[in-house]
């Protein structure tokens, strides 16, 4: 098979490599030294990435977000989650047109690649919109049928509609390799158990992943206990949603039995620090969910109306040190541990065969600059990334094998922020 890209003079843990890239995998990691004493024959059609002293990291893999809402950064801030989602994110989303969606998902997408991330887990209105741009911008994605009822048993017209279009844009799609579809359903306050049950078999069928806001208040611990008489995740659980192939968005107010029903179905928690943080929905307890019950865990940055941004390094910062403060344990989430969860944990999430630098993996990665002033100087380059890189420290971005920036610069973008801008055109929140 035919080599197309090579990274020369990369570091990786360490050492100078080169690394050869065929179609989607890497295919060949050498030392520099190797490479220079066997080199290999020279074909001029061969992209050469000239990675001179960057480093070589596995890119990041956000687990749960809503990219189109990146037209609402800022709209509605500084207030609670049920007030900010029923007076204002739901009557304004309630406006948005499919041109709307697009430029705000390409907005995310490219926010996304300078921060370094290749793949999201998106909920959202209208995601054969959201399949469009992944396609155009090269991206990874997992995009769900999101099912939200008017009342129970009677899901939105609106969803019915946008599943039937997303099925069919994702048969025809080119980008299938990159592309994946979801069961969404929003939550247990707005999805009825029948529906659940429901979303549950066709999932199981179709051998699908299962994406759903779970446990992200106290409200909704409160009310599923009066019309249910269990947890939010007993109740997922007794509706058969809990599965390896499924990913639970925040899972910030859980109870030890909860735990222990995630830890032994195999589900993701998906912790949303920031979001978490910002609504004061809770705290994510990563010394009982990682360390004492060893349940699998992702990240996410959930929407930027919510968030404001989509790094996943501020989340991987966030996720640390709340961690650390919960537990009063400086020690608690480690940036080695923490940095692991936002690669390879996050793309093992999802069945995807990346995350890490090696032989045979999907050609995702970054390059970093070890000059970028976040990053100096360089004692303990997994501790730099957690605890003080930003979207600066971001040269390169590779996905599947592709590059989709380099040198900080992605063909297109200011198209895309300008559209952006036009798109953005709301009715004024009145806070």
């Amino acid at each position: 098979m035919k080599t197309t890209l090579r990274i020369i003079h990369a570091v990786l843990n360490g050492a100078r490599v080169n690394v050869s890239i065929v179609d989607n995998r890497f295919a060949k990691i050498e030392p520099e030294a190797d490479a220079a004493a066997n080199p290999e024959s020279e074909d001029s059609s061969v992209p050469v990435l000239d990675a001179e002293g960057m480093w070589i990291v596995p890119a990041f893999y956000n687990a749960h977000t809503h990219a189109a809402m990146s037209l609402l950064r800022g709209y509605a801030d500084d207030m609670e989650l049920f007030t900010w989602l029923n007076e204002y994110i739901w009557p304004v989303e309630g406006t948005l047109t499919p041109s709307q969606i697009y430029e705000g998902t390409r907005l995310a997408i490219l926010e996304m690649i300078h921060s370094g991330t290749v793949f999201f887990n998106d909920m959202y209105w209208n995601p054969e919109i959201t399949l469009r741009a992944v396609e155009e911008m090269g991206v990874r994605a997992a995009l769900g049928r999101l099912f939200i009822e008017e009342s129970p048993g009677k899901i939105l017209e609106r969803n019915l509609c946008s599943t039937r279009a997303l099925e069919s844009a994702y048969r025809s799609s080119t980008a299938r390799d990159r592309i994946q579809l979801t069961y969404a359903p929003h939550a247990i306050y707005s999805v009825s158990g029948i529906t659940l049950k429901r979303v549950a078999e066709m999932a199981k069928d179709a051998g699908e992943m299962i994406h759903i806001h779970a446990s992200e208040t106290s409200k909704e611990v409160e009310d599923c206990a009066r019309e249910h008489g269990m947890s939010p995740i007993a109740w997922l659980d007794t509706c058969g949603l809990l599965t390896s192939r499924t990913v639970l968005a925040h899972c910030v107010h859980l109870s030890n039995r909860d735990v222990a029903i995630l830890r032994d179905r195999g589900a993701v928690a998906c912790s949303c620090p920031w979001s978490n943080a910002k609504l004061c929905s809770g705290q994510f307890n990563y010394r009982q969910v990682v360390e004492e019950y060893r349940c699998r865990v992702a990240l996410g940055t959930d929407g930027c109306a919510s968030n404001n941004n989509l790094s996943m390094f501020d989340e991987m910062k966030a996720f640390s040190l709340l961690a650390k403060a919960r537990s009063g344990d400086p020690k608690c989430a480690p940036a080695a541990s923490v940095l692991h969860i936002a690669t390879k944990h996050g793309a093992e999430a999802f069945g995807i065969h990346a995350g890490v630098i090696a032989e045979g993996w999907l050609a995702d990665c970054l390059l970093v600059n070890p000059a970028s002033l976040p990053l100096i100087p360089m004692h303990h380059l997994e501790a730099n990334l957690v605890y003080s890189a930003d979207t600066s420290c971001v040269d390169t971005v590779i996905c599947n094998g592709r590059v989709l920036m380099r040198h900080g610069v992605i063909p297109g973008e200011g198209e895309i922020i300008e559209a952006a801008r036009r798109a953005a055109v709301f009715p004024k929140s009145s806070q």
